[in-house]
């Protein structure tokens, strides 16, 4: 966590902001480009104040802001003879600050505004700071029925490892040459990184403890039966975290931002295939790739029954994993090799790169066979229904998308492959007709999955034996691990403001993780902001558009 420095033209409880890349006078009260939407900030005929974030919709003329820039857009999608070119158009957008959340007097949703309205709305007194990450203020003076509202769209690149979320905004434009066009602006990115294979390590972990007590010299342990059910849409715990934390997080968007529509990319992967390395084509579906024979013989067929590693013949000769279990490897049959006794005892559990150093062009015959895993497929073919029937409880519909449709979107505007960036395209868009993503977000809100603590009551050794115990109070002095906080040191070499996260200790001295480093603040010096809700935040820039590549 940085420290949030504080100047004359910054307002304590904003969050600094990076210099937005839109016309000065968007920083400048009163002007046409306060807005989040490029509306006056006083509607004509009305004389009454335009709030931020509410649209009158009375007496404004029709935006034509990024008239200019989609028409650029729409006159690139075309050639002489009227089709599509067949290199992408470089990205002809621009980008900018995220926008700050915005509620109500009463709590609900408005239209988000720009970093630099937002600070002159807490100058002014007239907002509070709602929430530190993401950055929210409430209006003091004006409510929901008070205002008219525009609505965003979320959109939601679900992934294995990581997941991108956007909200957008998508208005009708007019060219120059007179054409309507749809552009999209990204408002506020979200990339959320799970970690769906920490949990899975940790119950592998669990569970070798768990054998090594019964196999040890203990006593006897009977294994439990395997006999026992499960509930209907059951999950196991790394797949199932990746639904719940995309799912938490779309709903505290929905709860900060006026969302009226979820759009989703669903994409089922054909693991049979992938795992074959080619396209299965009738029965081999059924059959498989193995059909006729064993493990055993296939590869004795595909090794000349040789060893893999030295090529001796007339030995006996075992099945080794190349990617040793211990290390995620699986049992597929291009993961398996035939090994002499030993090299099998040489290579133990070492990787193979290690143990094939030395001979460079053995290694790359050996890692020929070896295809993408499997596990970030499967995991995606379980978990997007189960995602997708969580969304519909917010009460927003539902659009899912297949994501070719997300990868021509951000190839033909030209941007980069990101989590956000992907997120950004999910959707619809008629480049025919002129349609173009407009704008992307410069900074990326990233919101690492951390948890909420551990369940053990004991502290384990490398054998899985308790060494210590665990105290069963999380909550120490009102702080608990995770927390936001404020610390001021009065003296010291730490002497100054730092702002950070938490570890809660009993005796009151708790530990504050700074960029400088870790330091030890009592709990009298410390000033909560937020408490802790399973994640850490950080951000980074968004990746630059991508230049096409020039027709020769």
């Amino acid at each position: 966590m940085t420290t949030f420095p504080a100047g004359e033209q910054t307002h304590q409880a904003v969050l600094p902001q990076q210099p937005a890349l839109e016309p000065v006078r968007a920083d400048t009260p009163g002007s046409r480009d306060e807005t989040a939407h490029g509306h006056p900030a006083t509607a004509r005929g009305t004389g009454r104040e335009h709030g931020r974030g509410e649209t009158d919709g009375t007496g404004t003329k029709a935006r034509r802001r990024h008239a200019k820039r989609a028409a650029t857009v729409a006159q690139a999608a075309e050639n002489g003879s009227g089709d599509a070119p067949t290199q992408p158009p470089e990205y002809a957008g621009g980008s900018g600050d995220s926008r700050v959340f915005v509620l109500s007097r009463d709590g609900h949703p408005l239209m988000p505004c720009h970093p630099a309205r937002a600070r002159e709305l807490l100058r002014k007194g007239r907002a509070v700071v709602a929430r530190q990450t993401p950055f929210a203020i409430r209006l003091k003076d004006r409510t929901r029925a008070e205002s008219a509202v525009d609505g965003l769209q979320l959109r939601i690149d679900p992934g294995s490892k990581g997941t991108g979320l956007a909200l957008t905004d998508e208005k009708k434009e007019t060219g120059t040459d007179g054409r309507v066009v749809t552009v999209r602006r990204g408002l506020f990115s979200i990339e959320l990184q799970h970690r769906g294979d920490q949990i899975h390590h940790t119950m592998g972990q669990r569970a070798g403890y768990r054998h090594r007590r019964r196999s040890a010299n203990c006593r006897y342990r009977a294994p439990r039966s395997n006999n026992r059910g499960v509930a209907q849409g059951w999950l196991p715990p790394s797949l199932r975290h990746r639904v719940d934390t995309t799912f938490s997080l779309a709903k505290r968007l929905c709860r900060y931002a006026p969302v009226t529509e979820i759009h989703l990319e669903r994409t089922a992967f054909d693991t049979h295939s992938m795992s074959a390395g080619r396209r299965l084509r009738g029965t081999e579906y059924s059959q498989g790739t193995l059909a006729g024979s064993t493990t055993r013989s296939y590869l004795h067929a595909r090794w000349n029954s040789a060893c893999a590693y030295c090529d001796a013949t007339g030995v006996p000769l075992n099945i080794d994993h190349v990617r040793p279990r211990s290390q995620g490897g699986s049992n597929r049959i291009t993961n398996l090799v035939l090994a002499c006794i030993p090299c099998n005892k040489a290579k133990d559990s070492r990787s193979v790169e290690s143990f094939l150093a030395h001979r460079p062009d053995r290694l790359a015959k050996i890692l020929e066979q070896l295809r993408t895993p499997l596990r970030d497929a499967a995991a995606m073919n379980s978990t997007q229904s189960r995602l997708a029937e969580a969304l519909e409880t917010l009460g927003r519909p539902v659009h899912a998308w297949p994501g070719h449709l997300t990868m021509a979107n951000r190839v033909r505007t030209g941007l980069g492959k990101t989590h956000a960036l992907d997120a950004l395209s999910v959707g619809h868009l008629d480049h025919e007709s002129g349609d173009a993503i407009v704008r992307f977000p410069e900074r990326v809100l990233v919101a690492k999955a951390t948890g909420r603590g551990s369940y053990a009551r004991t502290t384990p050794d490398r054998y899985g034996f308790p060494r210590l115990r665990r105290s069963r109070t999380k909550q120490h002095f009102g702080y608990v691990t995770g927390d936001l906080v404020r610390a001021v040191v009065p003296s010291g070499k730490w002497a100054g403001t730092w702002t950070g996260r938490i570890s809660v200790r009993a005796r009151g001295q708790h530990s504050l993780t700074t960029p400088q480093g870790r330091l030890n603040v009592s709990h009298w010096n410390l000033r909560l902001l937020q408490r802790g809700d399973g994640y850490g935040y950080s951000t980074q820039r968004e990746a630059p558009p991508q230049a096409s590549p020039k027709n020769s």
